[in-house]
């Protein structure tokens, strides 16, 4: 059974449509990359799939089961299926790493927390910052914090991992901190949405690529199709313009 399924999905900000007719999708345990120029789409779809920008039109389905956008308890069955990772870190600058970690488990899902804080510390140590647990945000460097936010998202435990753009706004020394921890994440089979610029990473850990332009999907395929012949003129063009630089 397919994993993740969009279908026609629409998303318009007031009069101007953002998102025009998104169709993918996504089998268990894939990575699937949504790579485009800037304003295509990208980061409005992961927002839409997960509830925040709701859309206008359209389907998504998680394992079989249609997405209600227009129902609460539908959305919040959606978010605890999926789990978000935005381009900036949004911890939470007067808890320690352990307590953004566990919160969101402890006051939301209602979990004991002894049973949160064992997954938090494994969480931790999966991302690299095992010796942070009672350190706070404003004592980690950008990547550390990244890594932070990472492990807070699967200590939802969520089936779909979402991942926005989660290196740009780091310092470049900081980027492979965050890159490896992703590539750790891909081993261990979780499905993934990963909108990313980052070329030579989306071709080494996808299964798959989409190309979006101008709100829609313009070719799929696997990362040497997209990257080395693809199809169609846009694609080339704006493959062959970051693979310049």
């Amino acid at each position: 059974m397919t994993h993740l399924d969009v279908r026609d999905l629409a998303c318009s900000y007031g009069s101007e449509k953002i998102l025009k007719g998104v169709t993918l999708s996504a089998e268990k345990g894939e990575v699937v990359s949504l790579i485009g120029p800037s304003g295509s789409g990208k980061s409005t779809l992961l927002r839409a799939l997960v509830g925040l920008t709701l859309p206008s039109a359209g389907e998504v389905r998680v394992a079989g089961k249609a997405v209600d956008y227009s129902s609460r308890k539908s959305v919040r069955e959606l978010r605890s299926q999926l789990a978000i990772v935005f381009q900036q870190y949004n911890l939470f600058q007067n808890m320690t790493v352990m307590r953004n970690v566990t919160i969101a488990p402890i006051t939301i899902k209602k979990r004991p927390k002894a049973e949160v804080e064992a997954l938090a510390a494994e969480l931790l140590a999966r991302v690299g910052m095992e010796a942070k647990h009672d350190a706070y945000p404003e004592e980690l460097s950008g990547g550390q914090q990244q890594r932070v936010a990472i492990a807070r998202a699967l200590a939802l435990q969520p089936e779909i991992l979402l991942l926005d753009e989660v290196t740009s706004a780091l310092d470049p020394e900081r980027v492979n901190e965050v890159l490896d921890t992703i590539r750790r994440l891909t081993d261990e089979g979780i499905t993934m949405l990963l909108v990313s610029h980052e070329m030579s990473f989306v071709r080494e850990v996808s299964t798959r690529v989409v190309m979006m332009d101008d709100g829609k999907v313009v070719e799929t395929g696997t990362p040497s199709q997209i990257f080395d012949s693809p199809t169609h003129e846009r694609t080339r063009d704006f493959v062959g313009m970051i693979l310049k630089h």
